[in-house]
């Protein structure tokens, strides 16, 4: 199966949260924060969006910073992904 956005929505992938402190100290799952660096995999067309015209600025393979609890977390073939709109993306990490 193939998650193909609409409008200004992008699919992205978390990476993963850090089990290590900077100090070497390991944490617990439910210690680790939620990751905001993410992996764009696939983007929708823009267009126009809520009667504004929406051009995309991200494309696949793009490294983002998400806002934190930002987009909808689906699974696809065993693995989890979140939609979000353009606008919930900060920065694009180079």
């Amino acid at each position: 199966m193939t998650l193909k956005p609409l409008a200004d929505r992008v699919v992205i992938q978390l990476m993963e949260a850090e089990e290590k402190t900077k100090t070497g100290i390991i944490l617990t799952a439910s210690a680790q924060e939620r990751p905001q660096i993410a992996e764009v995999i696939a983007v929708g067309p823009g267009g126009l969006v809520d009667g504004k015209e929406v051009q995309m600025t991200v494309k696949v393979g793009d490294k983002v910073i998400t806002s934190k609890y930002a987009g909808t977390e689906v699974k696809c073939d065993g693995k989890e992904y979140n939609i979000v709109r353009q606008s919930d993306i900060l920065a694009i990490v180079e």
